[in-house]
């Protein structure tokens, strides 16, 4: 089985793959301080816990957004699964797709991940949505070329801030404001829901049009297709493509059906340690 490691600002995704189909998936916060021992432990009672024994990892790729990190997952892979790991973004590596910036070393290993995965399911120019610390937004063109995209603080990160900074201002939960009411705040907490729920709505409505207006023919054109197929994944994305018919599709797992598509393409040049 294939080990896939997505490593986020916030939290690590650990997945076990057989036969291209995820088969388990386990989470753990993100502490750039844990040792390759510390996640060993953890790993190995998980898998325990479903029968699972660690010779059953053949291979292993790893997607950081987090540089830190990178160092003690290695030992991991090496110690723990006795491969070679993979590691998207270095020397070697092949996504398959050409990354049409000026600097491509510029764009994360998890906005070129989530392109190779939209890419091979849905046909067609693609705007790709990921609910993260930052929510970012990415082109892929319908002939596969990736050709930037759209970085914004993540939601979270708003009510953070909006929290911190206003002392009389309380911590809200990230949903709408319940049933019956409407945008306009009857109170503190209500005008919060709607300012944080519907103004994020608002953002990703407003930048879906303007890149999709872009793409099919505005002033900067990028490509001749005549439609937009759009893209949600990460933890909130459920929940606000119930709210927006800008969001054509969800998928929790495009980053790790990318790492699996990376790995197929480059099997072979890393391998047992």
């Amino acid at each position: 089985m294939l080990l896939a490691i997505d490593v986020g600002n916030t939290n690590i995704m650990f997945a076990l793959v057989a036969d291209g189909e995820i088969a388990f998936r386990w989470r753990i916060s993100t502490d750039a301080k844990r040792t390759a021992d510390e996640y060993a432990v953890w790993l190995n009672q998980l898998m325990q816990m479903q029968g699972l024994d660690r010779n059953a990892i053949d291979d292993v790729i790893i997607a950081s957004v987090v540089p830190q990190t990178l160092f003690n997952l290695r030992g991991l892979a090496r110690h723990f699964a006795n491969v070679e790991p993979m590691v998207v973004g270095a020397p070697g590596v092949d996504y398959g797709m050409p990354i049409n910036l000026p600097n491509p070393a510029e764009v994360g290993a998890d906005r070129v991940v989530n392109a190779v995965a939209a890419h091979a399911i849905w046909p067609g120019d693609l705007i790709i949505i990921d609910f993260g610390t930052a929510t970012t937004f990415d082109v892929v063109s319908a002939s596969g070329s990736y050709e930037g995209g759209v970085i914004a603080p993540g939601i979270n990160l708003s009510m953070d801030a909006l929290y911190r900074a206003a002392a009389k201002l309380p911590r809200i939960a990230v949903e709408p404001p319940s049933q019956g009411l409407g945008v306009i705040g009857k109170g503190t907490v209500h005008a919060m829901q709607s300012g944080v729920f519907w103004g994020y709505v608002g953002l990703i409505e407003g930048l879906v049009s303007r890149m999709t207006a872009e793409i099919l023919g505005g002033e900067r054109s990028l490509f001749a297709g005549q439609s937009v197929t759009v893209i949600a994944t990460g933890g909130l994305a459920p929940l606000f493509s119930r709210h927006t018919d800008a969001i054509s599709h969800v998928d929790p797992d495009l980053m790790i059906k990318g790492l699996a598509r990376i790995h197929a393409a480059n099997r072979g040049a890393f391998g047992k340690a």
